[in-house]
C-alpha cells in the first residue's frame, strides 16, 4: 500500500482562498513599510550554525533547527562526545548549518557584511519564513512568516516613534480597531534588578517576569524563587505586579521606584520621549500603553521594547513585537552601530483578521469569466477576446476541454466564478457573446466592447 503522505507538525499547506488572504495582508504591511521609507532585502533560509547559536539567550537556542552535515555526519564527530551523549557539544561537530530562527540576527550579520555598500542610517525590511522547534499551538508554527522593519546607524529616539506610527498605520489599513501597542525599556528593567539587589540575576528576572499574562503572579513568583532571586527581592518588586494608571502616572511611579539607579532613569526619561511625541502626534485605531512586565525573552534589546496584542475578547497572544538592540552587530565585529526594529506577526495577524471577519470580500476575488469550451474553432474565437481581456486586467479563463455543457457550468459554480460566456456558431456568425450571470441566470448577448464594460465594472 502506498504510504498515506502528511506534512511536519507545525507546517501548513495553504489553499487559494488562504493565500490570497496571507498576500493581502503581506502587501498592506509592505505598502507601509515603503511608505516609511523602508527598503527590501532577503537573507538564505538557513545561516552558519555559529551566527545563530549564543544570539537567544537559552531558551531560543533550544528552539533552533539544526541541519545535519551532508554525508557521513558522525564520522568527524568526537568519540568521546558520542560515548557520554554530549549532545550540547556534539551538535556543534555534525550541524554546520541551521534554519533561521529569526530576521533580526541575519539582518545584522548582514549590515555587518555590506557595510561598506550601505549608507546609514539604512531603513529596510524583509518578508521571509522563520522557523523554530516550538511545541505547535494556536497561533505558534514551527515555520511561520515575519515582516521586520530595522534602522540601524541612528540612537534617535525618534525612530522608535516612527514605529509605533508604522504599527498604527498598518493595523488600521487592515481595519483593526483597539489593538493595544505596549510598551516598555530594558534599562528601567535592569534598573528594577538594579534597585532590588538581582542585578547578577537580570535575565532570570526579565525571563520571568515577560511570563505574568501566561503563568500569572505566583507562577513569576516561584520562576523566580527557582533561579535564586530571594523573596525580599520579589517583595521589592510586588508593586509591578499591578501597575495601573495613565502612563504619565505610571511614569511618576517609575521615577519614584528608580530613583536611585541612573540607568533605570534613563529608561524612563527615554520612554517618557517616546510616548509624549506618539501621544501628541496621534494614533488612528491603536492603543499605546506602558506594560512595565513587558520584558521579551530575547536577550539583545537594551534600550525600547514593544509587543502588539489583538483588540480585546480575540484569544490571542501577541501579533507584532520588538525593540531597541545597541550592540547587536557588534557580536559580528562592528561597534557603536545601534539599532531598532519590529516585527508583524503575519500568521497571528490573519488568524486574527479571520476571527473578526475584517477581510474584505474583493480579496479573494480570482476568475471573473469562464468561457464556454464548444470546440477548437470557438475556443479560438473566445482566445481573441480574453487576450483583450487580460491585457486589460480582467482575470478571465477559458475551459481547456469541450466537456460537456452542464460540467462546464459546474465547475464555474465550484470555483466561485461569477459570469460565463457562451461563444457557440450564433454568437460567433454575429460577432457577439453571450454573457450569463450565474447568479441571478440573466443572460443578454453583448458586443466584445459591452463585454469588456461589463467584466470590468
Amino acid at each position: 500500500m502506498a504510504q498515506k503522505p502528511g506534512i511536519p507538525k507545525g507546517t501548513r499547506d495553504f489553499s487559494p482562498i488562504e493565500v490570497a488572504k496571507r498576500q493581502y495582508i503581506i502587501a498592506t504591511i509592505k505598502h507601509h513599510f515603503e511608505t516609511f521609507g523602508f527598503q527590501p532585502i532577503e537573507t538564505p533560509s538557513f545561516e552558519n550554525y555559529d551566527t545563530l547559536m549564543g544570539k537567544y539567550g537559552e531558551e531560543g537556542d533550544r528552539l533552533i533547527f539544526k541541519i545535519l552535515n551532508s554525508g557521513d555526519y558522525l564520522a568527524k564527530a568526537n568519540e568521546t562526545l558520542l560515548v557520554n551523549k554530549d549532545s550540547v557539544k556534539l551538535t556543534s561537530q555534525i550541524s554546520e548549518k541551521a534554519l533561521r530562527y529569526d530576521l533580526t540576527v541575519p539582518f545584522a550579520r548582514y549590515v555587518v557584511q555590506h557595510q561598506n555598500d550601505i549608507e546609514f542610517p539604512f531603513r529596510r525590511y524583509q518578508i521571509q519564513p522563520v522557523w523554530r522547534a516550538d511545541r505547535p499551538q494556536k497561533g505558534r508554527f514551527r515555520e511561520f512568516y515575519q515582516c521586520d522593519a530595522d534602522v540601524v546607524g541612528s540612537t534617535s529616539l525618534w525612530q522608535e516613534v516612527e514605529l509605533v506610527q508604522l504599527y498604527d498605520g498598518v493595523f488600521s489599513s487592515l481595519g483593526l480597531a483597539g489593538v493595544t501597542i505596549k510598551i516598555n525599556n530594558r534599562k528601567v528593567l535592569s534598573g528594577i534588578a538594579e534597585v532590588i539587589g538581582a542585578k547578577d540575576k537580570l535575565i532570570d528576572f526579565t525571563v520571568a517576569l515577560d511570563k505574568l499574562d501566561k503563568v500569572g503572579e505566583d507562577g513569576v513568583k516561584k520562576e523566580m524563587l527557582e533561579k535564586g532571586i530571594t523573596e525580599d527581592a520579589i517583595a521589592k518588586v510586588q508593586p509591578l505586579f499591578n501597575f495601573t494608571g495613565s502612563i504619565n502616572e505610571k511614569l511618576e511611579k517609575l521615577s519614584q521606584l528608580l530613583a536611585s539607579s541612573e540607568e533605570g532613569m534613563k529608561g524612563v526619561e527615554e520612554l517618557r520621549f517616546i510616548c509624549d511625541n506618539v501621544i501628541t502626534v496621534g494614533l488612528n485605531k491603536s492603543v499605546l500603553d506602558l506594560d512595565v512586565t513587558l520584558a521579551r525573552g530575547l536577550n539583545y534589546y537594551t534600550g525600547a521594547i514593544f509587543e502588539v496584542t489583538a483588540p480585546e475578547g480575540v484569544a490571542m497572544g501577541s501579533i507584532g513585537g520588538g525593540g531597541r538592540y545597541d550592540d547587536l552587530t557588534g557580536i559580528f565585529g562592528l561597534k557603536n552601530m545601534s539599532g531598532v526594529g519590529i516585527s508583524f506577526g503575519l500568521d497571528r495577524i490573519y488568524l486574527v483578521l479571520e476571527d473578526l471577519g475584517l477581510f474584505p470580500d474583493t480579496v479573494t476575488e480570482a476568475t471573473k469569466a469562464l468561457f464556454i469550451n464548444f470546440g477548437d474553432t470557438e475556443a479560438l474565437y473566445s482566445m481573441k477576446a480574453i487576450k483583450k481581456l487580460r491585457d486589460m486586467g480582467c482575470k478571465v479563463e477559458l475551459y481547456p476541454d469541450t466537456a460537456k455543457i452542464g460540467k462546464q457550468f459546474q465547475h464555474a459554480d465550484k470555483r466561485g466564478i461569477p459570469y460565463v460566456v457562451l461563444t457557440g456558431a450564433e454568437e460567433m456568425n454575429n460577432n457577439k457573446f453571450t454573457l450569463k450571470n450565474l447568479a441571478t441566470g440573466e443572460q443578454t448577448a453583448v458586443s466584445l466592447d459591452e463585454l469588456i464594460e461589463q467584466l470590468n465594472k
